[in-house]
């Protein structure tokens, strides 16, 4: 989708500062949907107003997206709780209700990690008891909010003990870190079946060394100057290597997943070695290819080859994927 143009005269404005009526700028870590929350807007009212948005799961940063009139935003630093949604970050969510990370942090002392935060968890807003997205104010919520969407994918996803069952060299603590995102992701992604679901994990489990790597240990000089991946300007070698759980490779493809995905992975490709950002990778990369069809034909073999573009590891992969069938199924 081509960047979205401001209409007409309107000054474009920050999520957390535009008014009904008026236009905001899409900032990193946005989506539609999050956006509708925030501003209190139904999404098909939303999508109505912006008929440039062709694909409703696709926005990026710097697009201009038109507010309905005769709407309510979300509380800005007045209190009440925001539901976390697919993508957001921490940062993100202090950034569009006009706080800080210090005091989100300080307001929710269930968060320990702030790099850490659950699709469907509520975060208490800092400044006062008044209503915000989805909280009722009345303090610190901990857990996910029982009227939000479940952060499981279908077939209820997988839990962190039976992702330690899954891949046995997985710790309870980051079992416990991992799943969440995996699940978030696996819904994103319509991988919503327990034969996709135990195909995608075993993949990503291979892939990742049991989600112990999330960044390919070789420098990245070897992809200096490889055309077919995009590393045209120098340096794109070492900036585009391998991260991830599927170890997305070169500039073209941190590319388009962050034009897919709503993040500045050009600007910023660290951020595909972050666990949220990891697990969203590499299920655009199996949406995008279409695997959730080799996967309902049972064909684990061409699975493999969509995503390695061979069969190397097979043996591995059969390995992992005959322990998720098994807890999933």
């Amino acid at each position: 989708m081509n960047a979205i143009s401001a209409v007409g005269p309107q000054t474009a404005l920050p999520a957390s500062d535009a008014p009904s009526g008026r236009a905001l700028t899409v900032q990193h870590g946005d989506t539609l949907s999050g956006l509708a929350a925030q501003l209190g807007v139904p999404l098909d009212r939303l999508l109505a107003a912006n008929p440039q948005v062709l694909n409703p799961d696709v926005i990026y940063p710097g697009d201009t997206i038109n507010v309905p009139g005769g709407t309510t935003q979300a509380a800005s630093g007045a209190g009440g709780s925001y539901t976390v949604q697919p993508g957001d970050s921490l940062s993100g969510i202090a950034s569009a209700n006009g706080t800080t990370v210090q005091a989100l942090l300080e307001a929710n002392p269930q968060i320990r990690n702030p790099d850490l935060i659950v699709v469907g968890d509520r975060i208490q807003l800092p400044g006062g008891s008044g209503g915000g997205t989805g909280g009722d104010g009345a303090g610190p919520v901990e857990g996910p909010d029982p009227t939000a969407p479940p952060a499981t994918g279908g077939a209820d996803g997988v839990t962190a003990a039976e992702l330690q069952q899954i891949v046995p060299t997985l710790s309870t603590a980051k079992a416990e870190a991992v799943a969440p995102h995996l699940n978030a992701a696996m819904a994103e992604a319509n991988i919503d079946t327990p034969q996709r679901q135990a195909m995608f994990i075993a993949q990503l489990a291979h892939e990742s060394g049991g989600f112990h790597y999330m960044e390919e240990i070789a420098s990245g000089a070897a992809y200096e100057g490889r055309a077919d991946l995009g590393n045209t300007q120098p340096g794109d070698g070492e900036r585009y290597k391998g991260r991830g759980y599927i170890q997305v490779t070169g500039r073209h493809n941190y590319t388009e997943a962050g034009r897919a995905l709503g993040l500045d992975l050009v600007n910023n490709p660290e951020l595909a070695a972050q666990p949220e950002n990891a697990a969203r990778i590499a299920a655009w990369y199996w949406q995008s290819r279409d695997i959730n069809a080799a996967a309902d034909a049972g064909d684990f073999t061409q699975v493999t080859r969509l995503i390695n573009g061979g069969t190397n590891g097979l043996a591995d992969r059969e390995a992992y994927y005959a322990r998720a069938s098994a807890i999933l199924n």
